[in-house]
């Protein structure tokens, strides 16, 4: 498999796991080392670009710009390094008739500490620079991810009351169908009874005149 192929998780991981033998030479060895020592500001520059680039190529923002920082820290100091050596140097191969130039390796030693601890601010400042950067940035994608699920929510939410208001709009025509067929047939029915009782009320109306004609036969028959 190709290290691309791995997720930058498990990537992270194995650096990490690589990276501790370092840390522990680091911690035990080159940290008794003077600030300043030519082996302690190699060892820390090379660590601090291994840092940079591995975070780089991982994403891993963290340790990007802790590696940059301490590269640039120990570029830093080697610069300041290099112009205390000589300074020294000339100091060293300074006589007493030579003072000016004791004084100006002097003023250079001054102006290269101020310079150093110039550049080691702005080290510091441009990594905080670039954590708030980062910071921002992400605060940002969640925001933006959130409202977008809030969106999403609220379609599906808006979705699914149209689809219960629609449910019950059929729900309430259906009933009223039903009520509208059902005083139908109800009047349909009183119709009908109405109908049997005036021909019920007819038919006895006949009977009676039939009972009335008959007795008046049978009268007349009589007499």
């Amino acid at each position: 498999m190709r290290i691309i192929d791995a997720p930058q998780a498990v990537l992270r991981l194995q650096y990490r796991i690589v990276r501790f033998p370092l840390q522990i030479i680091e911690e035990r060895v080159v940290a008794r080392m003077g600030s300043e020592a030519p082996a302690r500001l190699f060892y820390e520059r090379s660590l601090g670009l291994l840092d940079a680039a591995v975070g780089n190529a991982l994403g891993d923002l963290r340790l990007a710009k802790r590696g940059g920082a301490l590269a640039e820290r120990s570029d830093a100091l080697r610069r300041a390094a290099q112009l205390d050596a000589a300074a020294d140097q000339a100091r060293q191969q300074s006589s007493a008739g030579l003072k000016a130039k004791t004084d100006t390796a002097i003023e250079e030693q001054q102006n290269a500490r101020a310079a150093k601890e110039r550049e080691v601010e702005q080290a510091r400042s441009s990594a905080e620079e670039r954590k708030y950067a980062a910071e921002k940035a992400a605060a940002q994608r969640t925001a933006a991810a959130k409202k977008q699920a809030d969106d999403v929510a609220a379609q599906r939410k808006n979705s699914a009351e149209a689809a219960t208001r629609e449910k019950q709009a059929k729900i309430r025509a259906n009933e009223q169908k039903a009520a509208a067929a059902a005083e139908s047939k109800l009047d349909d029915a009183q119709a009908r009874r109405t109908e049997a009782n005036n021909k019920r009320a007819h038919a006895d109306r006949a009977e009676e005149l039939a009972d009335a004609e008959k007795q008046k036969r049978q009268s007349e028959r009589a007499e």
